[in-house]
């Protein structure tokens, strides 16, 4: 029999922490929000708070009555199935694998399942994959701090893929399916993170999985992507050859031929050609953005993404003022996570641009707190695009 060398409770309380993408001062902090006025005073500060919960997660210590509670509040369950529960099962699995342990939203029977399938890959199934499946689309969307998302769900590609290796045919593709869109997501989270060589190399391994699934649109989905991150090298030939080679591999659904076309108009801006540019915009523009139902797994980009590029576009271009009109269209009433704060540091660029220095500045300094309190190093990134502008005005604002 499989054991560890904590207790269950020590490593039920890590799977919980992992799933809600907190680290343990982020936990801490939570547990903070959680007290009340009569024992708000009680707590050591955030420091001590992740080092008790360090303390706890190795099992050396039980947290006593008030520290379980606050824990309990922070995770939105009851004391018994945090500390008591009869999952030690299911506990296991998650601690050995990595995996997150979402208790909202499967059922013991399905974590068992789930666990006995990850024991014994020849048991696995449609509802093993479906289980996986749930799991990537409830962390795609939504807007999570991207390191802290990505670390989470390396463990489920891990995971996936030792599977599919002992699986039959009839349910390899379908993990083979969920393994390129888990490393696409994976790979998307380093870059918005600022981690551009790890999210070469998980597009690499999204490529590469559905190249073995033999699926010609979620090859050119991940081709489309890999566009996207090519951006940053300054290499506009690669940028149009990656995008023209998603489109034109496989007839592919609306919005991801959209995207392609999005992405070579960024490749064409790159290089100063103008006039394709535009027609690509235009193409894009034509294709509806809803994606279909023919396709057996979700075609997801980031909701502001599609204008976020044609913006890009207009301020390689040196047309500020139209880049200027899209952002702040896509601003009104964004929630307040990594892409906004992304499309907060174009529109300082676009305004920097536009020689609108007040602006520029005020926006930057919203972009930059935003950015620090979601993760989204890139938004940092682009900011220093302009940072000797910002520095030329800061004595005068």
């Amino acid at each position: 029999m499989i054991t560890i060398d904590i207790p269950i409770w020590a490593a039920r309380l890590r799977a919980q922490r992992r799933a809600h993408l907190w680290n343990r001062r982020e936990l801490g902090k939570q547990m903070a929000d959680a007290s009340d006025e009569s024992t708000r005073d009680r707590l050591p500060g955030q420091e001590g708070l992740a080092g008790m919960v360090r303390s706890w997660e190795a099992g050396e210590q039980r947290p006593d009555e008030l520290h379980a509670e606050l824990l309990c509040r922070a995770f939105g369950t009851d004391e018994t199935d945090l500390f008591v529960g009869d999952a030690a099962g299911t506990t296991l699995w998650h601690h050995l694998t990595g995996v997150p342990l979402m208790t909202e939203s499967f059922s013991a029977e399905e974590e068992e399942r789930t666990g006995r399938a990850i024991e014994d890959p020849q048991r696995a199934d449609d509802q093993t994959a479906a289980y996986f499946a749930t799991i990537l689309r409830t962390y795609a969307l939504t807007d999570h701090h991207p390191a802290g998302l990505a670390d989470t769900l390396s463990p489920v590609f891990d995971t996936i893929e030792g599977l599919h290796r002992g699986v039959g045919s009839g349910i390899r593709q379908a993990l083979l399916l969920l393994s390129s869109q888990n490393a696409d997501l994976v790979s998307r989270m380093h870059y918005e993170a600022g981690n551009l060589s790890e999210a070469l190399a998980w597009s690499d391994r999204a490529l590469t999985a559905a190249h073995r699934a033999g699926d010609e649109h979620l090859v050119a989905y991940a081709l489309a992507h890999r566009a996207g991150l090519q951006g940053t090298w300054d290499n506009p030939g690669e940028v149009i050859d990656l995008a023209v080679a998603a489109r034109e591999r496989v007839a592919p659904p609306a919005p991801l031929d959209a995207m392609a076309r999005r992405h070579e108009a960024q490749g064409h801006a790159m290089a100063g050609a103008e006039d394709m540019c535009h027609r690509r915009l235009e193409e894009s523009a034509e294709s509806p953005e809803t994606p279909g139902d023919d396709l057996p797994y979700m075609v997801d980009y980031p909701a502001g993404l599609p204008n976020a590029l044609a913006a890009g576009c207009l301020i390689e271009l040196h047309h500020p003022a139209d880049a200027i009109e899209i952002l702040e269209r896509d601003l009104r009433g964004a929630p307040a996570g990594y892409m906004t704060a992304y499309t907060m540091a174009r529109l300082a660029h676009a305004y920097a641009d536009a020689y609108e220095s007040e602006r520029s500045a005020a926006i930057a300094r919203e972009a930059f707190d935003l950015s620090r309190r979601t993760g989204a190093t890139r938004a940092l990134q682009e900011l220093n695009l302009i940072q000797d502008d910002l520095h030329r005005w800061a004595p005068h604002h």
